[in-house]
């Protein structure tokens, strides 16, 4: 309602979460850690920590 374009974490209906924030999948790609993998339809999303921490609220925690 404010007219900003900014990250967000927001619970969908099937309680599922979705992240708007900065795709920098070509960036950090090469970067992940040895056990970590994506498939070709994720892409890797990054959010500011005070974006996380101001969600954290609304995360249920189970």
């Amino acid at each position: 309602m404010t007219g900003e374009t900014c990250p967000d974490v927001f619970e969908l209906s099937d309680g599922s979460f979705a992240v708007i924030g900065t795709d920098r999948t070509e960036e950090l790609d090469a970067l992940l850690p040895g056990d970590a993998a994506r498939a070709d339809y994720e892409r890797i999303v990054v959010i500011t920590r005070e974006t996380l921490i101001r969600a954290k609220r609304d995360i249920p925690d189970a």
